[in-house]
């Protein structure tokens, strides 16, 4: 059953609900899920709607324009995708090899609604895991002197295998602005439940600071290192008797599943990220319909 998903943020105000649903209805639509959220602080309305194309009286080629109408009378943002369509993934690692199995024996197994045909790394380490796959694998090592000339190439791939998502497993550069501005949609693991412990080493630091808890956090990339809108979180219980060796084995542990519901959620356009336009010094944030 092929369905099509809205994801809308405006301005609050009465009726919201009720306009979208009369809008869906009045072309026979039969919403199969929706939830809303309402931030006060930023005073904007969220929502997701996702309803099934069977029998909807507009082609799906002219939901964008039909929709607009509406949209423009309640100031939204918004969004729409269906979800037959199968994004394309590239994923960048580096050395360690726990996140990209992951996710693609979740891809092979259809946990994942997607496929992965590149990885792309700045070591040789993982060629012979994607090759196992049947996966493109380019090495393109990086240094201070070739990132520059080493992200056009990470871009050019990115339109060759036709890309709508990068998803940073373990990938140890970061990406520039300039690479941020050409492709934004870039979601990462971090090996801390953030801010605590932003940027490298953090189970040395969190092992340092005797922490009791440690956690993995899964975030859109942008250009603010380690402070995008965070996706999903997740923690375990460590002890006295953990050495940094414990810590990033059970973190290991995390990071897989933080990525991978990451990962699931984007794909299911579950994700809404909106900034606080009444404090723009939050920065941006999200909701999650789950």
């Amino acid at each position: 059953m092929a369905t099509a998903t809205l994801l809308i943020s405006c301005p609050d105000q009465k009726g919201l609900v009720a306009k979208v649903a009369d809008w869906l209805y009045s072309h026979n639509g039969n919403i199969i899920h929706a939830d809303q959220h309402t931030d006060a602080v930023a005073n904007l309305f969220l929502m997701r709607v996702e309803w099934d194309l069977a029998g909807f009286r507009i082609d799906r080629h002219e939901i964008d324009s039909k929709f607009t109408l509406l949209a423009d009378s309640i100031e939204a943002r918004w969004q729409l995708h269906f979800s037959d369509r199968v994004r394309r993934i590239a994923i960048f690692a580096s050395k360690q090899d726990h996140c990209l199995y992951d996710l693609i024996l979740r891809q092979r197994s259809q946990e994942l609604q997607a496929s992965i045909p590149v990885v792309i790394s700045n070591h040789p380490n993982l060629e012979p895991v994607a090759h196992n796959f049947g996966i493109n694998f380019h090495y393109l090592p990086i240094t201070s002197e070739t990132k520059t000339a080493q992200e056009v190439h990470q871009l050019a791939l990115l339109k060759q295998y036709d890309i709508d998502l990068v998803v940073l497993a373990k990938y140890m550069q970061v990406l520039s602005p300039n690479f941020l501005a050409d492709f934004s949609q870039v979601i990462n693991i971090h090996h801390s439940f953030l801010p605590a412990f932003a940027g490298a080493n953090p189970y040395q630091r969190a092992h340092e600071r005797g922490v009791k808890i440690i956690g993995a956090t899964a975030h859109y990339v942008t250009e603010d290192l380690d402070e995008g809108p965070i996706i999903e979180q997740d923690v375990i219980r460590v002890s006295h008797r953990d050495a940094v060796s414990d810590l990033i084995r059970k973190g290991k542990d995390l990071e897989r599943i933080v990525l991978a519901r990451a990962v699931r959620l984007h794909l299911e356009n579950r994700v809404l990220v909106y900034g606080l336009s009444a404090n723009p010094n939050l920065g941006l944030r999200t909701v999650v319909f789950d």
